[in-house]
């Protein structure tokens, strides 16, 4: 909890009397976002003194907090309240697993008839089922697979969810017809609707997807990317009134201030997206970029037999280590760049990723990934004491093994590709739209094989 967020000063009186206010940044640390989060963020949570959770909820106002405070002490001073315990995976329901026609259907039951896109408010611009879409059309010819693509893509690349003036796309929307969008720009949410968008305009040859991928790229270039070091700032702030501007009028107001913070995770995504993008654009300099940025991330952030750091502070220090979704997704990004440049060092750089993640948190009973390696002894307190084992993450992990498979003849990354997803098939069919991260993991194939030739572009850090 942030005290300068209340001017009212019965709350920081009460605050600063009965509790100890610890505020925590989501981006940064992902690991206490998935214990801690009520709903969604920001989330108020209080906290017994060894980590549990009495309650909460998300955001309370200044008006309200007084008395859940007093609420909420006096439940603790007579033992009233019980912490929550952590969350858990859901037992294995003992049925056959779902197969890939039945995990289809549960991904595209939730696909949105009148509006596009999947699930109900609040509206993410969730990529994977439109990826899968994409794939099916792809290999199928299925028309209404290409429906369910392009309604989606033109509903978020051409309504609220798309600023039209500065380029990018906003968080999401309140409402399940696009409207009320949330503001934040976060730089992963632009580098995978880049990298769908750029697929579209592959698969389905339409134009309009090709300029919008290139409208991502200007705005992730003008206003995220650090044009002499490299990497891709983190996100920008919500600011009604500024994004209410006009064109004409935004040069004269202060735009949202941009989080410098570089993402392992996230400027990974990027560097895989914007190759993509500099290929189908015969751009060399922006393929540079990308191997310039990922350069810098590893530079910054590796450190051997620790694997990457979460992220890089504007104090060009790294911090929080162990992280699965860092090291998966920056093996991913190291076999693109590999594709790109056809140096062996990149390839070498995502097998040594993916055995870190496998040495540090692999689960040796139940099969897959937990979300990070053993706490240091000062987090292993409250929920941080249990090691999570998320579906996406895990799902997103068996892929990029069976990348690693094809790309090195190493059956390993083939076997635990195939017992991640065989931890996971449970979980898939309650999954909804996400189960599409599942159904693209068990398609990838991990046969080894020589591999795509490098692009013919020749991309040089500048």
């Amino acid at each position: 909890m942030d005290l300068t967020t209340y001017a009212d000063p019965t709350v920081v009186r009460l605050v600063s009397e009965r509790f100890v206010p610890i505020r925590v940044d989501a981006d940064r640390r992902p690991d206490i976002s998935e214990r801690y989060s009520l709903g969604g963020w920001p989330t108020t949570a209080f906290l017994t003194p060894d980590g549990g959770v009495l309650g909460g909820g998300t955001y309370v106002d200044a008006e309200r907090m007084p008395d859940v405070l007093d609420r909420v002490a006096d439940a603790f001073r007579d033992s009233e309240a019980t912490a929550l315990a952590p969350s858990q995976q859901p037992p294995d329901s003992g049925e056959p697993p779902a197969t890939d026609v039945d995990l289809v259907s549960v991904v595209f039951d939730a696909f949105d008839r009148e509006h596009g896109g999947f699930a109900a408010a609040p509206k993410f611009p969730l990529t994977a089922p439109i990826d899968l879409a994409l794939q099916l059309h792809r290999q199928t010819g299925d028309p209404a697979m290409a429906r369910i693509a392009e309604m989606s893509l033109d509903a978020m690349g051409w309504g609220p969810l798309y600023d039209a003036v500065d380029g990018g796309f906003f968080r999401c929307s309140a409402a399940g017809d696009w409207t009320d969008p949330r503001q934040e720009k976060l730089l992963d949410v632009n580098v995978n609707l880049l990298a769908t968008y750029l697929e579209a305009a592959a698969v389905l040859d339409v134009a309009r997807y090709r300029e919008r991928a290139a409208d991502v790229v200007r705005y992730l270039q003008t206003w995220l990317a650090d044009p002499v070091d490299g990497g891709w700032a983190g996100s920008q702030p919500p600011d009604r009134e500024y994004y209410s501007r006009t064109a004409d009028e935004r040069p004269h107001q202060t735009a949202p201030p941009v989080d410098r913070t570089l993402y392992s995770s996230w400027n990974a995504l990027a560097v895989s997206a914007v190759l993509r993008a500099a290929e189908m654009f015969g751009d060399a300099e922006l393929g540079g970029f990308a191997v310039k940025s990922l350069e810098r991330i590893v530079v910054a952030c590796y450190r051997p037999g620790a694997g990457i750091a979460h992220c890089l502070g504007e104090d060009g220090k790294p911090s929080v280590r162990g992280l699965l979704e860092d090291q998966m997704a920056m093996a991913a990004a190291h076999l693109d760049t590999h594709a790109a440049t056809g140096n062996v060092v990149y390839e070498m750089m995502a097998q040594e990723l993916a055995h870190y993640a496998v040495r540090t948190m692999w689960d040796e009973e139940g099969g897959g990934f937990f979300d990070r390696s053993v706490p240091d002894p000062g987090e292993r307190i409250g929920l941080m004491r249990e090691r999570l084992k998320p579906f996406a993450a895990n799902c997103d992990a068996a892929r990029v093994l069976s990348r690693l498979a094809a790309a090195t003849g190493d059956i390993s990354f083939a076997a635990r590709a195939r017992d991640t997803l065989a931890a996971m098939a449970a979980l898939a069919p309650r999954q909804g739209p996400l189960a599409a991260h599942y159904v693209l993991a068990a398609r990838e194939p991990s046969s080894p094989t020589a591999g795509d030739p490098p692009s013919e572009i020749n991309f040089q850090e500048k």
